[in-house]
């Protein structure tokens, strides 16, 4: 008996609404579960790197991002203890030149937005939002995806289940329950402003990233260039999960007091008027990425620290390798199924890894105080501009 060649994706995050396109430029049909009632607009600004932009790109969706994201020139290395940049990095035409793909900033929202109206364009693709994942089980067509929407209890046969259901995964927390996320002790705080709050030599198309004692600060453009990013990363104990819990302004600009702070990087942050915080947690290194035909996809088996400003990224890998396994020929059994998921985790796991260990490393890094924070700027100084981009390569001019 033939499989079903519908898969269906549990959440339509930026991972899950990649995927979904790029299955069913496959040939699937696509069913993506979504907990939520609509899409909102929730979470910061994000970073795509080449690597991630490449598959946007290829995916069609340029038109629908022009209009909202950003090219940063540069990207600015600034240091607290010197009072300033340390090194600019071109991003721009350079890294596009050199990895053949734009450097994007834009916000979360609206890079869902643009996946979210894909996606709603494509006919083999079906979006049912306020529909959340309950369980999974064989059946003699594949599996049986059980969902709830409201009171109503729904089940859809499908060939393979995907879980691109973030951090707190469900679909994990069935396949996998004894992985749990650990918290890092760290807490992000966000927050945007209107770029005519700040002279024009502060809202220049760059990433800036602030390094200082025990905390560090990023902001770059986002919407078109019309607001400001900002995100600040402090040491705190208050862990509880979710992505935009009201915070305290005093309380981030008492960890970015004077004199250790200087005022360049302390007037962004006073220009925020309302601040959110999210408690930053990792899923371990080693979580399996696949069960039978069921298999995890982004944050759901890798949630990682932002300080590579890769996590959007990676799941847009994800998408895009997957789809390079998951045939239709691959889809045909059971067996060519759960091959071709083993398949994808084979090839994600160690580049993904090898992120996971960069992020946590300039975490570290990006904290330095005293003597160390002294031989950090010192040695990125003479790093230089041109051999700092070379560094990224391995990232940047990644290809599915």
């Amino acid at each position: 008996m033939a499989l079903s060649r519908t898969i269906v994706i549990a959440g339509a995050g930026i991972g899950g609404l990649t995927a979904a396109l790029t299955l069913a430029a496959r040939g699937f049909r696509i069913v993506v579960l979504e907990k939520a009632e609509r899409l909102e607009e929730v979470g910061a600004g994000l970073q795509l790197s080449p690597n991630a932009s490449r598959v946007l790109v290829e995916l069609g969706l340029t038109e629908r991002l022009k209009l909202r994201a950003v090219t940063p020139e540069a990207l600015c290395v600034m240091s607290a203890r010197a009072g300033g940049e340390l090194l600019r990095m071109p991003l721009g035409e350079a890294a596009a030149m050199r990895a053949g793909a734009p450097y994007w900033v834009v916000h979360r929202a609206d890079l869902q937005s643009a996946l979210a109206g894909a996606v709603a364009d494509h006919p083999d693709i079906d979006l049912k939002l306020g529909a959340t994942f309950e369980d999974v089980a064989p059946h003699a067509k594949g599996l049986t995806i059980v969902h709830r929407s409201g009171t109503i209890r729904r089940n859809d046969l499908a060939s393979a289940l995907i879980g691109a259901d973030g951090i707190w995964s469900t679909v994990r927390q069935h396949l996998f329950p004894k992985v749990q996320p650990r918290f890092s002790g760290l807490i992000a705080w966000r927050g945007t402003l209107d770029a005519t709050q700040l002279p024009k030599d502060y809202t220049g198309r760059r990433v800036q990233l602030w390094m200082g004692p025990n905390a560090h600060l990023v902001a770059y453009p986002i919407a078109g260039g019309r607001q400001i990013n900002v995100v600040a990363v402090l040491p705190g104990t208050w862990n509880r999960p979710g992505w935009s819990t009201p915070g305290d302004a005093l309380e981030v600009m008492d960890a970015f007091a004077a004199p250790r702070w200087p005022t360049s990087a302390r007037m962004m942050l006073t220009a925020v008027d309302t601040w959110r915080k999210w408690a930053l947690f990792g899923v371990p290194e080693g979580c399996p990425w696949s069960k039978g035909p069921v298999a995890l996809l982004g944050d759901a088996v890798h949630a990682m620290l932002p300080f590579a400003a890769q996590g959007a990224g990676m799941a847009i890998e994800d998408a895009a390798v997957l789809a390079r396994h998951l045939s239709l020929e691959a889809a045909e059994s059971t067996a060519g199924i759960t091959a071709a998921l083993k398949q994808y985790g084979r090839a994600r796991q160690a580049r993904v890894q090898r992120v996971q260990r960069t992020a946590r490393q300039q975490g570290r890094i990006y904290h330095f105080s005293g003597p160390l924070a002294i031989a950090r700027d010192l040695a990125i100084r003479a790093l230089g501009p041109e051999r700092m981009l070379a560094r990224q390569d391995w990232i940047y001019g990644w290809r599915p």
